[in-house]
């Protein structure tokens, strides 16, 4: 049995252009720019890989996909209501 297997990142994240920039962008104060994130997410070929783990794992915290926590938020009302 592999017990590293759950810990291991996804095979995307080699693919990310965020890995290449200081992370603390990624995760601003309340208030802070997050424009320089959201640019690197556009320009980031896994940026759908990146939002569906962070909407699969439930992540509270930072921008994923160029979305921030608010954004994420928003797109999971929006997603319920159309499922409903």
């Amino acid at each position: 049995m592999n017990l590293d297997a759950g810990l291991l990142p996804p095979e995307w994240v080699k693919e990310a252009l965020c890995a290449e920039v200081d992370p603390v962008i990624f995760f601003p104060e309340k208030g802070d720019r997050t424009v320089d994130a959201k640019n690197t997410c556009k320009a980031c070929n896994v940026k759908t890989q990146c939002l569906e783990y962070s909407l699969t794992n439930n992540e509270r915290f930072g921008i994923w996909g160029g979305l921030t926590e608010h954004d994420r938020r928003k797109l999971r009302r929006n997603l319920i209501k159309k499922a409903s």
